[in-house]
């Protein structure tokens, strides 16, 4: 059975805010700052990806997670699943479906083989055990598989159950390209926004990735559906320093639940191991960054 592509738009990646003291899941947090996706319009909403560090997640709390999205957005959800093997994936797919019923858009999952066949069987099989859409992520930094673009579309065209792809095996503009053009299924761009102009010109349908002013992501989208490049380079030109700033390897996400807490919207920037922290040698920087943006914006 077909699912329902995704909207174009902006995908907001919500991040897990974490209590400092404890490192407990930090709900508080994690409604306000879902709140303010909300506020800003975003098209819906993803979670327990990367940025919301799933992988160091217990089942009980990925729950907690999706329990207090659903109660406080009545947005569209893309929910992660941050195994690679089937079976748990299976799990993790039918514990989001299970809390998020309705507002359930797709379940993230990762490729997992460099075998076009192989994939587009997994993928089938997923969909059959959990009557899920499938988000399928391209991330070969994070899983270590590579697979070209032409074989990424051979599997999604053999699996009617694919809502969209997230492209982030760079470069990402010409895969977005490729897979446009083959699938007619939904592409989106990632990796905090870096290549979002180019991933636009390229077909994409928009960004689904985290960023400390997802504002800015939206004033890009929009600005390229209203004026196209000029009217898009404009709008995000503000931006560009602070997405570079948070692109940086082993260190982005602590950058951007940093930046986040600057902004007032979670209360703590703790990541969880061992995932680094932001260098105190950076602070002065990421100040200078945000307040251009703040400045820019009044």
């Amino acid at each position: 059975m077909a699912a329902d592509p995704l909207a174009p738009g902006v995908w907001g990646v919500v991040a897990t805010p974490f209590t400092e003291s404890t490192q407990d899941v930090d709900l508080a947090s994690l409604s306000k700052l879902v709140g303010h996706y909300r506020r800003i319009g975003v098209t819906g909403l993803t979670v327990l990806g990367v940025f919301g560090e799933a992988v160091r997640l217990s089942a009980a709390e990925k729950r907690a997670v999706l329990e207090v999205m659903v109660e406080t957005v009545d947005l569209p959800i893309v929910v992660g699943a941050s195994s690679t093997s089937p079976a748990p994936v299976t799990e993790e797919v039918e514990l989001a479906a299970d809390v998020v019923g309705d507002q359930l858009a797709g379940a993230m999952v990762q490729v997992n083989t460099a075998d076009p066949a192989l994939l587009a069987t997994q993928l089938n099989a997923l969909h059959a055990a959990t009557g899920a859409g499938l988000v399928v992520q391209d991330y070969p930094l994070v899983t270590g598989v590579s697979i070209s673009a032409v074989d990424l579309a051979s599997a999604v065209e053999q699996v009617e159950s694919v809502t969209a792809v997230k492209a982030e095996a760079p470069p990402t503009p010409p895969a977005i390209a490729t897979l446009t053009a083959r699938t007619g299924v939904p592409v989106f761009g990632g990796l905090g926004g870096v290549g979002l102009l180019d991933e636009l010109a390229a077909g994409s349908a928009g960004a689904m990735t985290g960023f400390s002013f997802p504002e800015g992501l939206k004033a890009c989208v929009d600005a390229w559906r209203r004026g196209g490049y000029q009217a898009a380079l404009e709008a995000y030109l503000r931006y560009l320093p602070l997405v570079n700033f948070e692109a940086q390897a082993r260190i982005g996400l602590a950058i951007r639940k940093e930046a986040l807490r600057r902004r007032g919207l979670i209360a703590e920037s703790r990541v969880r191991a061992p995932a680094p922290g932001m260098p105190e040698s950076l602070e002065k920087q990421l100040d200078r960054h945000l307040a251009a943006v703040e400045n820019m914006e009044n």
